[in-house]
């Protein structure tokens, strides 16, 4: 009711996430062009990155994000990229992915893992897997 009230008054729901996303270290792309150099950016870097794709209509993703962010904040040297599969269908497709939320981890370029669902502790467990290889 809340996000109903904001947007009639001139807020947005995007607006509450706002505040929660300046806390995390969670990167979202909204083109395809800037995607493609964060993503080539990382194809010599060994450092992990854990790319969620997710949908604004997803029910699952929204409840798993708050636990995304928060990964976000404790593996400081891990990087977060979100993508909505609506917006980024081809980088999607790119990746495979069917299902959302799908967290695709890749190291140098390459996935070396991937957690299909909101599956916050297995994500957890593989984060903190690869983040430290």
């Amino acid at each position: 009711m809340g996000s109903f009230l904001s947007s009639l008054l001139g807020g947005s729901p995007a607006d509450d996430s706002a505040a929660s996303s300046e806390e995390s270290r969670v990167t979202s792309f909204h083109s395809s062009a800037r995607w493609q150099l964060h993503f080539n950016s990382h194809k010599e870097s060994s450092q992990l990155l854990v790319i969620d794709f997710s949908a604004a209509w997803c029910g699952p993703c929204r409840l798993i994000e708050p636990a995304v962010h928060a990964m976000s904040t404790q593996f400081t040297d891990v990087d977060f990229a979100k993508i909505d599969v609506d917006e980024l269908s081809e980088v999607a497709q790119e990746f495979g992915v069917q299902a959302m939320p799908t967290f695709v981890l890749l190291k140098k370029g390459k996935e070396v893992d991937r957690v299909i669902g909101a599956k916050k502790a297995e994500l957890e467990k593989k984060v903190q897997k690869y983040h430290s290889l």
